[in-house]
């Protein structure tokens, strides 16, 4: 698929540079000229693209090639499907007619000067010749930060929330999928006492053309406090509490009308105070003008804990005012001092991140859908607050798409199946981008292939990489699918679940995996239910010659329009047999999931909190 270079908007065509490590200066006209340019070499250095339609469901099908299938491609073909997944993310940004400062590389767009040092590039820049094998990625470069400064806290936010280079305003990815999603950050210091402010102001509300008119408020900002190990999700959850651009506070969930609107160059004032008896107090003004308090909680109920500043973004560019500002934009109320202006005693550090990569961890889960990953990984990072698990999953995904609070559901007014698409095309960009950040991760999907669970760790080379396998009994996953498939109507066709059988493999330790850990059946019961599994899903499994092949709407054979690939039963991967897929699109590089076009819990988050 072609990119409409012309349709980028700036942000977008400097970062597509970026990524290349071209020249991101110049008007816009240049960048189109520059990434034209880029792109033809790619297509000429590339094999023929493949291009097919993914799975909607088995999404593990893509990834059962081996090592061996790779070195047996031409240079780069390996990567022809992951530059054709980003193309089509790309392709579909609006236009932006915009003049960019030659000498301010950063700015990404017209309305946006208070980005000339905008953020870090996520993405490497790429090598001439691309390598047959994914390399692991170069690590984001954070500059060094006076820590007695309050800024956004780089580590204590989402992955897709872009923080400037001097760590006072930023901006959440918003291209394709990621318009639907909320983005957080907290800042990097809190308070216990004392009466304290800082404001907010909404510099733009970034242009997301390509959302259907039916989508609810999609430029939204709420601002608040939290506590350190609350979600990103301000509002939430307790002791999370924020105020909306819709007019509406919420605090654990719990919406009601507070204040008034508010939007793009609007400020916000936060005000929290400790010097009122018991009780903690916090309000809000717009403007300058106060809109009165809007929650309150108690210091024996916070015990102690600092509440820190704390945004969530929907397509729109904020920027912070601490107290580091010379001039606020609107005076403070008597008796109320700036967080940044606090002694350095009375403010009180979040967490901080883990220093080298050794000392970071990613977990990556492995079982069939709805054996209880998603739900082992929620319960695994709650008990572990300290290590601040970011969950790269589509289930997180979705949680971040949320409507006053409430998931998407299958009566969502739009196409469900297009929303599930984006979903899992954000989280492999997320995928991407976590590979180059030192955080603890839980990767949550099925990664029952051997291959595909080698392909994910090698970008996380450096890390601390172990598996957790879940494997329940026969009748407790039949149990669990039917109380899923009951309470949230996620249902994955019996075809995908066979297919995955078929091909599950249990990870071992190796060169990519320090270690393995099983949940719930050992691994001397786990192998035996598993070639039951292995069994079941060849016996079920047609001819390789008349397997059906939804990627490309019919069935696979030795040349026919499936682009002559054929399936055979293999053992190579290590410990167990399985179908193995040796098709053309030859192990392409890093391609950041398994879950393309999968349902949230489908082959990869199988779990709900009551389900599991």
């Amino acid at each position: 698929m072609s990119v409409d270079v012309k349709k980028l908007k700036v942000n977008e065509l400097k970062e597509e540079l970026q990524r290349r490590g071209l020249d991101t200066k110049g008007l816009k006209a240049d960048l189109v000229e520059r990434l034209k340019a880029a792109l033809e070499a790619e297509a000429q250095a590339d094999a023929p693209g493949q291009g097919e339609q993914e799975d909607e469901y088995c999404e593990d099908t893509r990834d059962n090639e081996d090592v061996e299938d790779v070195e047996e491609q031409p240079d780069g073909q390996q990567d022809v499907q992951e530059t054709e997944h980003q193309q089509e993310q790309d392709g579909a940004a609006q236009a932006e007619q915009v003049k960019v400062e030659a000498d301010k590389g950063g700015n990404y767009g017209r309305k946006r000067p208070h980005e000339e040092n905008r953020s870090y590039g996520y993405y490497e820049h790429r090598e001439e010749k691309r390598s047959r094998t994914p390399q692991p990625p170069a690590e984001d470069e954070e500059e060094n930060i006076d820590d007695t400064l309050v800024t956004i806290d780089t580590y204590n936010c989402d992955l897709h929330f872009k923080v400037s280079r001097d760590r006072y305003s930023g901006y959440p990815l918003t291209i394709e999928g990621f318009a639907y999603l909320w983005a957080g950050a907290r800042a990097s210091h809190g308070v216990t006492q004392g009466r304290v402010c800082y404001e907010m102001k909404i510099n733009e509300e970034i242009p997301v053309k390509h959302l259907p008119s039916s989508e609810p408020d999609p430029h939204v900002v709420r601002i608040g406090w939290s506590l350190n190990h609350c979600s990103t999700q301000l509002g939430e959850e307790a002791f999370s509490f924020g105020y909306g651009g819709t007019g509406k506070k919420s605090s654990d969930c719990k919406f009601a009308d507070f204040g008034e609107k508010f939007g793009e160059n609007d400020v916000i004032g936060c005000y929290i105070d400790f010097d009122s008896g018991d009780e903690v107090e916090m309000g809000y003004s717009k403007n300058g003008v106060s809109l009165g308090v809007a929650f309150r909680t108690t210091k024996e109920a916070l015990a102690g804990r600092a509440l820190f500043p704390h945004v969530l973004v929907k397509n729109c560019a904020v920027e912070f005012n601490f107290g580091q500002k010379p001039q606020p934009y609107f005076p403070a109320p008597e008796g109320y001092t700036y967080i940044h202006d606090l002694e350095m005693e009375d403010k009180i550090r979040g967490t901080k991140g883990p220093a080298t990569k050794s000392e970071c961890e990613i977990l990556m889960m492995v079982g069939l859908p709805a054996c209880g990953k998603t739900t082992w990984a929620i319960k695994h990072a709650e008990t572990n607050p300290e290590k601040k698990y970011n969950i790269l999953g589509t289930n997180a995904i979705m949680d971040k798409m949320k409507v006053m609070g409430l998931r998407r559901q299958k009566n969502y007014a739009g196409r469900w199946d297009l929303l599930i698409q984006q979903a899992t095309q954000c989280l492999n960009r997320l995928i991407e981008i976590a590979a180059r950040k030192r955080r603890n991760y839980i990767l949550d999907q099925t990664n029952v292939y051997g291959s595909a669970r080698r392909r994910k760790m090698r970008p996380f080379e450096g890390f601390q990489r172990k598996a957790i396998v879940i494997c329940p009994t026969d009748e407790d996953l039949k149990e669990r699918t039917l109380k899923q498939t009951n309470e949230q109507g996620k249902d994955v066709p019996d075809h995908a679940v066979l297919e995955m059988k078929a091909n599950f493999t249990l990870p071992e330790a190796c060169d990519f995996l320090e270690g393995v850990t099983y949940i719930e059946l050992q691994r001397e019961e786990a192998e035996a239910l598993l070639k039951q599994y292995n069994e079941e899903g060849r016996k079920a499994g047609p001819p390789p010659e008349k397997r059906f092949d939804n990627r490309q709407g019919g069935f696979r054979g030795r040349g026919g329009s499936g682009g002559g690939s054929f399936q055979r039963y293999d053992n190579r991967d290590g410990s167990r047999g399985g179908y193995q897929n040796r098709s053309g699109d030859g192990g392409s590089g890093y391609r950041g999931g398994d879950q393309y076009g999968s349902y949230p819990g489908q082959g990869n988050q199988g779990s709900s909190s009551g389900s599991q």
